[in-house]
């Protein structure tokens, strides 16, 4: 009988243990939880700022540059100098591109006459975002300038050739060929 009972204490023992561990884990696990909530609440706030940043610069590119042009609600700057003729382009269509990607500061990363001509299928993205967005707007034969900040070009990396991280881009484009996907 007292073994039993030696046995019982023993037990109950470790229930509590057991249950003690499961709430201090429970514990940890809520105040990760409430950590990592304010760490990514101070990334989407560092994120906020740095695209802000990134708008005043533009910003001041365009107005040092006296340049007429509008902004997008994702952020693209663009300004058509050529609208082209026909129908607009739309997802589903192959557009081939006569193109020159600068720096701000005018260093050039590439051209369609350096590198070739750019060739994409619209709306499977493979090119960058605001590249895409901005093509929307033209019709062939169109032309535009485009000002990208990084969320809508190469990111926070670059290309690990010519675009240096967080660089914002300047396109300069020419819709040279639109056609249907064969």
């Amino acid at each position: 009988m007292i073994i039993d009972i030696n046995i019982s204490r023993v037990l109950i023992i470790v229930l509590l243990l057991g249950l003690s561990s499961c709430s201090s884990s429970q514990s940890r696990k809520e105040q990760r939880a409430k950590s990592s909530s304010i760490s990514l609440d101070r990334y989407i706030e560092l994120n906020k700022q740095m695209v802000d940043d990134e708008q005043k610069v533009i910003g001041r590119y365009v107005e040092e540059h006296k340049l007429d042009m509008n902004r997008t609600q994702t952020g693209l700057w663009y300004a058509i100098s050529e609208p082209g003729s026909g129908d607009k382009i739309v997802s589903g269509k192959v557009v081939t591109l006569n193109y020159e990607i600068r720096l701000l500061d005018g260093t050039l990363c590439y051209s369609s006459q350096r590198d070739g001509q750019k060739v994409f299928l619209v709306g499977q993205g493979g090119v960058e975002a605001g590249l895409e967005e901005g093509i929307l707007m033209l019709k062939p034969g169109g032309k535009a300038t485009f000002l990208m900040p990084p969320h809508l070009a190469h990111g926070l990396v670059g290309d690990d050739d010519q675009i240096p991280s967080r660089a914002i881009l300047r396109y300069e484009v020419e819709v040279s060929n639109v056609e249907n996907k064969n």
